[in-house]
């Protein structure tokens, strides 16, 4: 396990650790000569122009944003540059550098089924043991084929506990405890997640009743749960409460607000239960009776019964960027942070070790993640940081590949078809927070990074908890900033041309 003090890499050594085998982090000597482009001074550019957008956007708060020549890295245009504010989900592009340089592209993670006592005749003497092996991707129809393998394999009987390791990551109950406990967005973290930790609850009205559901569906399955139970109740509001019971999860909601049918995914609080739960229900499908599941916070030895793999890390991580999933961001970028520093005991632990990768790999001076997700509102960093990074990495076509493109957008919102200005970035929003950071195209070729980044702080610091899904303001407010920033970069595309 490498330590952090001696875990330096070049951005050749980045490439090339990218290219080799993803059976070991990627690591390479440290040239003499940093192989990084130096972000300079901005030159002055005549006329600015872009103060007159800043009017026009009525974005309140602040606006930051800075953009560079992708190849030498000098930054032609800046406005507090140096000013570091919350990035929101762009820091998911960092955290994909990041397990990308400690994993490998090709990296898989397993989720497998251990026997800890011997099996003889088709019966474990012993217990079963579910093991996490941090897959942010496995669903419900991959633990069925873990219990068919087990059928497969012969086993028909289990005579001692059905146990479930979920510490190859600390388990965390939320994301951001900031969070309305009821929001998917922000679920539980650990070193197993089934159906990124989200359990779906549906309803349907029969007559002055309410049938409910809770289930861990995905395409082919359809097991109810247990370990999360749904009340209606009489009232109108709030629409839901939470309630941990140690063992599963309680849940009420309004009777006023739920219309006649529907459907919602509910973050799930305790994931080692809730894989396990889901777990001994498809096992018994195959004959297989196992106890309910119980979380062991030590790995037992034992045999290997069957195995289930993830697609490829880089394929994982595309998927992360297009729909800004935080439970993969999280478990990915602490995944990392295990191989490269050991486990982390809070988000804001792994994501320190994540700051200190990104300046010794990326050259980036002063970045302040307090995770791996951009979901908590405290990390900060700055345009001119964000630059730098995504400059280290540009001529590699490590991370632009797998960003998504952006559809740029008028003065009224509407997109702009076949824009010959071409942009790849990631996103970031949260409430009166958004960003966007990545990759620009001019029309001439010329090829450029760049960060944006908008934040009013002071109206975000006076939403209450119950009211952060949608606060009042917060949509439209968005509206301007995205307006700005399509605004910036058809800009940029157009006044930076090389010729």
């Amino acid at each position: 396990m490498k330590n952090a003090s001696v875990h330096q890499v070049s951005r050749r050594g980045f490439v090339a650790g990218l290219l080799a085998s993803a059976a070991s982090p990627a690591l390479a000597d440290v040239p003499a000569v940093s192989l990084r482009p130096r972000i300079r001074g901005a030159k002055p550019v005549e006329p600015s122009g872009f103060e007159s957008l800043l009017r026009e956007a009525r974005v309140s708060g602040n606006v930051v944003f800075a953009v560079a020549d992708a190849e030498t890295g000098d930054v032609l245009e800046g406005h507090n540059a140096a000013t570091g504010l919350a990035p929101a989900s762009v820091t998911k592009s960092i955290t994909a550098l990041y397990a990308l340089d400690t994993l490998g592209p090709a990296h898989r993670f397993a989720t497998t089924v251990v026997a800890a006592g011997p099996v003889t005749e088709g019966v474990l003497d012993g217990d079963l043991v579910l093991v996490g092996g941090c897959d942010p991707t496995l669903d419900t129809r991959a633990l069925a084929d873990l219990a068919a393998q087990l059928k497969e394999a012969g086993l028909r009987e289990v005579r001692g506990r059905f146990l479930v390791f979920e510490n190859a990551l600390r388990p965390l109950r939320s994301i951001d405890p900031e969070q309305p406990d009821h929001l998917g967005y922000s679920p539980a973290v650990s070193g197993i997640a089934l159906n990124y930790n989200r359990v779906h609850f549906e309803w349907k009205r029969e007559a002055s009743k309410y049938k409910v559901t809770m289930d861990a569906r995905t395409a082919g399955f359809r097991p109810e749960v247990q370990m999360a139970r749904m009340q209606v109740v009489e009232r109108s509001v709030p629409v839901y409460t939470y309630e941990d019971q140690g063992t599963y999860d309680q849940w009420t909601v309004a009777k006023g607000a739920l219309g006649k049918e529907g459907a919602r995914w509910l973050p799930v609080r305790h994931p080692g239960l809730y894989a396990g739960d889901v777990f001994a229900t498809l096992a018994r499908s195959h004959g297989i009776l196992l106890k309910s599941p119980t979380l062991v916070e030590e790995m037992p030895d034992g045999t290997q019964q069957a195995e289930v793999h993830s697609p490829p890390l880089r394929e994982i991580l595309q998927g992360m960027l297009k729909y800004s999933n935080n439970l993969t961001a999280e478990m990915v970028g602490q995944a990392a942070t295990r191989v490269r520093a050991g486990r982390a005991h809070t988000l804001a632990a792994s994501a320190r070790q994540m700051n200190l990768w990104a300046i010794e790999t990326l050259g980036m001076e002063n970045p302040a993640f307090v995770d791996h997700s951009g979901l908590g509102g405290l990390s900060r960093v700055s345009p001119r940081d964000m630059v730098r990074g995504l400059a280290a990495v540009h001529g590699d076509a490590v991370l632009r590949p797998i960003l998504k493109p952006v559809t740029l957008r008028d003065t009224k919102g509407r997109p702009v078809k076949n824009h010959p200005v071409k942009v790849d970035a990631k996103t970031g929003t949260l409430n009166f927070v958004s960003g966007l950071a990545g990759y620009i195209t001019a029309p001439d070729g010329r090829e450029m990074v760049f960060a944006i980044f908008c934040s009013n702080e002071e109206i975000r610091a006076t939403i209450p908890r119950a009211h952060r899904e949608r606060p009042e303001g917060a949509r439209p407010w968005a509206s301007r900033a995205r307006r700005l920033q399509s605004q910036l970069l058809m800009r940029w595309g157009k006044m930076f041309q090389s010729s």
